[in-house]
């Protein structure tokens, strides 16, 4: 391991997260003339020395590292800077008023860069606005990736550019990809996912949002985050129009941003192969058209209308992983609450800002389980499995089951963790807890549900769900090699 090459990579980030730090900074300065005690000065000015001095310290500690990054450093930092900027993201909410508690505190930051949108804040009126602004702004850094935006920034990363791209993001580039191909394909997903967020901020301008509270809504709706400055979320408006343009851009979100790229480049042709959105947008409307038809007929209060309204925003907001809310839907028929337990496990798409074990996945799965299921009576039978047109290779395959595994032994030993440290809660809180944590959701039922928040959970509970959520985001294996000790040997 090139332990100066590691310290030169989480020495940058450090930077880059001081500087995002520093715009929160600038509008507390601004913000500061009606708000003169909040003291969100002083706590990002603390906040942005302590990330720039030891950004410092760890690149002057790297200095003669040498330029290029291989596989092996790049596959450690990117566990490594998840935990770091997350650390160091908690500052301010450790220094602020009416500030939280060390694990709270990043238990709400790795919840913003992981865009799980859980939070250990009761109410969000006591805190000031450059610090739920902060707060936004860590989803949003998350929701295409840290590690994406410093690939697409940086031209020196070499080979080790594509194990950056690969092992933070879902998107996949194909073998034949090249360091240059890698770096303008990721600068290419962030303008496609900065443009999304202007124009969604616009749209909520001109429907009647403030500014701060249209680009705090917009950067949790493109990245999936699920954040909201009111503690009543998008149901503190009341406005159908607001419900549908947020739901739009939620689903753009989950969606492939590589899908994006190719429409944009006039690859109109991938729109016919492309199987997993068309899934994606499948289940979207089932899943409402179910819950609607339960929350009309079983609830008895709903009117058509309303009970459409309801469940699309809901199964929109839940499916990709955002985590708004519109409704207590911790309330609802025992039918429509299992449907949401069952999407949140879904997720998005592949590439997309969502969590979740994602649609792909998912059609590998059950394709996979349809093959072995002709190979019991037709063991001679040859497969080819083909997703959007293209050929799935086996390694991919098998990759995809291991991890569909894995998601479902963490969900029982996360469930048995909460019930260890939480006797007291019931068993649905338990196990939405775990499903809403590991799959980046944010709100789940019971104690942890749409109404409530997770500060009242203890210390144990939140750091291991926590660990739920990075698990989740970098999608296991980024975060178990860490614990490998042949990583860690030097060459």
């Amino acid at each position: 391991m090139n332990y100066r090459l590691l310290s030169k990579l989480i020495g940058l980030q450090l930077w880059l997260l001081g500087l995002t730090q520093l715009v929160c900074l600038a509008f507390a300065w601004w913000d500061a003339k009606g708000h003169p005690a909040s003291g969100a000065v002083d706590a990002l000015s603390i906040s942005v020395g302590i990330a720039a001095g030891i950004g410092t310290l760890l690149l002057i500690l790297g200095r003669g590292s040498g330029a290029e990054i291989l596989r092996k450093e790049a596959i450690a930092v990117v566990g490594l800077s998840w935990l770091i900027c997350s650390a160091f993201g908690a500052l301010p909410y450790l220094l602020c008023p009416p500030r939280l508690g060390p694990v709270e505190a990043w238990f709400e930051s790795m919840s913003g860069f992981t865009t799980t949108g859980a939070t250990a804040i009761a109410d969000l009126n006591q805190w000031p606005r450059a610090i739920l602004l902060w707060r936004a702004l860590t989803q949003w850094l998350g929701g295409l990736g840290i590690l994406v935006l410093f690939v697409a920034l940086l031209s020196s990363l070499g080979v080790g550019s594509k194990a950056l791209f690969q092992h933070e993001s879902t998107a996949r580039t194909g073998a034949g990809s090249v360091q240059e191909r890698i770096q303008d394909l990721a600068l290419r997903l962030w303008q496609i996912y900065f443009g999304l967020s202007i124009i969604c901020i616009l749209g909520l301008i001109l429907l009647g949002m403030s500014p701060f509270e249209s680009a705090c809504h917009a950067m949790a709706a493109v990245s999936t985050g699920g954040f909201s400055p009111r503690n009543e979320s998008i149901a503190a408006y009341h406005s159908l129009p607001i419900e549908l343009w947020i739901s739009l851009f939620m689903l753009l979100g989950g969606g492939s941003f590589l899908l994006y790229a190719w429409l944009i480049e006039g690859r109109w042709e991938r729109w016919r192969m492309e199987e997993e959105t068309k899934v994606y947008l499948a289940i979207v409307a089932i899943a409402a058209a179910v819950i609607a038809v339960d929350l009309w007929i079983v609830e008895g209060h709903h009117t058509v209308g309303s009970a459409a309204r309801e469940a699309f925003f809901q199964v929109a907001s839940i499916l990709t992983t955002t985590g708004f809310t519109t409704a207590d839907f911790d309330r609802w028929p025992t039918l429509s609450r299992l449907l949401l337990l069952l999407v949140m496990a879904v997720g998005g798409c592949a590439g997309s800002t969502a969590g979740g074990i994602k649609v792909s996945r998912l059609i590998f799965f059950f394709r996979t389980i349809g093959q072995e299921i002709v190979h019991a009576y037709r063991p001679n039978r040859v497969f080819v499995l083909r997703l959007n047109g293209q050929v799935v290779d086996e390694p991919v395959k098998l990759q995809t089951l291991l991890l569909v595994a894995l998601a479902g032994l963490t969900v029982v030993l996360g469930t048995l963790c909460v019930a260890l440290f939480e006797p007291e809660l019931g068993m649905d809180s338990c196990l939405s807890a775990t499903i809403a944590s590991l799959f980046n959701v944010g709100p789940g039922l019971g104690a942890v549900g749409p109404t409530q928040n997770f500060g009242h959970l203890g210390a144990g509970t939140l750091a291991i769900l926590s660990l739920l959520m990075l698990l989740g985001r970098l999608e296991f294996f980024a975060v178990l090699v860490l614990a490998a000790p042949a990583l860690w040997r030097k060459y």
